[in-house]
């Protein structure tokens, strides 16, 4: 059985890519599923893919469903469409578009095509993650989720405790300091 591997770039950034391994026997939903996850997107929202020629151009439409939108020519449906039929040429491209209202864009580029499948696996597969992912929502901290925990446990929004503010004067915090302290202090040796 054939293994497509294929590097989803995000449309903008050429530079955050993933790597995924697929069965040539695969549907496209599974390709759909592979690619969110290697983003670490969720699964809530509207998808579809174009085949592409080597400009980036829109072609024929595979689509999660069919939407409520005018169509040229009716799309096919991910979930019936093997991604094996789709593969015109050894350097076949698609366009990922997911969530219409945020428009997140992914050029799809087939990049290797194997005869050998490693049985031990469970395809469709990530291989390869290179950049940082874009967050689906928002930003994304480099620490992740985790920083929300380093937040609760130092209370970062609060002045810490037994620190006072520059510039306060309290009696009892002052010391005074002896001439005989001052004396030892000066006739240490080094």
């Amino acid at each position: 059985m054939a293994i497509l591997r294929f590097r989803i770039y995000l449309e903008e950034d050429d530079s955050v890519y993933r790597d995924v391994a697929v069965r040539h026997s695969q549907s496209f939903f599974d390709l759909h599923g592979a690619i969110l996850k290697a983003f670490e997107f969720d699964n809530k929202h509207e998808a579809t893919f174009y085949r592409s020629n080597d400009n980036w151009q829109r072609g024929r439409e595979i689509s999660l469903e069919v939407y409520s939108k005018q169509y040229k020519i009716f799309p096919l449906i991910m979930r019936d469409t093997a991604i094996g039929t789709e593969i015109k040429d050894p350097a076949q491209k698609f366009i990922y578009v997911y969530d219409f209202k945020k428009n997140w864009s992914f050029q799809v580029a087939l990049i290797n095509v194997s005869k050998g499948e490693n049985q031990k696996l469970s395809y469709p597969l990530t291989i390869r993650i290179e950049g940082i992912a874009p967050s689906q929502y928002g930003t994304k901290s480099l620490l992740g989720e985790r920083f929300a925990d380093v937040e609760e446990k130092y209370d970062l929004t609060k002045g810490a405790e037994g620190f006072g503010e520059e510039g306060e004067n309290d009696e009892s915090t002052n010391l005074e300091i002896t001439d005989e302290e001052t004396a030892a202090d000066t006739t240490e040796e080094f």
